[in-house]
């Protein structure tokens, strides 16, 4: 028997990787069931996220929470979700509702962030619709690290990433 999921109301419970450093500011739509069990941004194993990051910084894939942290750190990359609470079906992004946006001008106030990121069709679309008039910038649209962007190779995501952050990254 097929149990039938339904809506849960689920609140971002880990904090926004960031420091005074922070050249770029990459945003999900909001954790994944995994995400949230492992308590900490794209845990799910399929997912390519650190795979890109790593690849793009010349790194090892980081394992530990830590690990992910400093790399991000090292390399001048913030990141959060565009939701701080929401109604989701298990980690569906396209049934989520009733949605509380994070206050993403409070990494804005504190770095030097050059440009906005969003990775996937549905962080952009959730922060043109509830962040950008609040933070007072646009997002550029990244192709999803999730493993249900299949259309995407991994080297297909990297290279593309690349030629988005690295100047970001690069620069003075």
């Amino acid at each position: 028997m097929v149990k039938k999921m339904e809506y849960e109301y689920v609140e971002h419970v880990f904090k926004p990787v960031f420091d005074e450093n922070s050249k770029v500011l990459i945003l999900g739509s909001f954790p994944s069931v995994k995400s949230r069990e492992g308590q900490f941004y794209y845990h799910h194993p399929q997912n390519r996220f650190w795979k890109i990051i790593s690849r793009l910084m010349d790194e090892t894939v980081p394992v530990m929470i830590k690990e992910k942290k400093e790399l991000l750190l090292k390399h001048h990359i913030a990141v959060w979700d565009v939701i701080a609470s929401c109604d989701i079906i298990g980690s569906s992004d396209s049934s989520i509702k009733n949605v509380v946006p994070a206050d993403v001008n409070q990494i804005l106030k504190q770095a030097p962030i050059r440009c906005i990121y969003a990775n996937g069709g549905t962080a952009y679309r959730l922060y043109q619709k509830y962040c950008e008039e609040n933070t007072g910038r646009e997002a550029v649209k990244l192709p999803s690290s999730s493993p249900a962007n299949a259309a995407w190779s991994l080297e297909r995501l990297c290279e593309y990433w690349g030629k988005e952050l690295l100047p970001w990254l690069n620069c003075k």
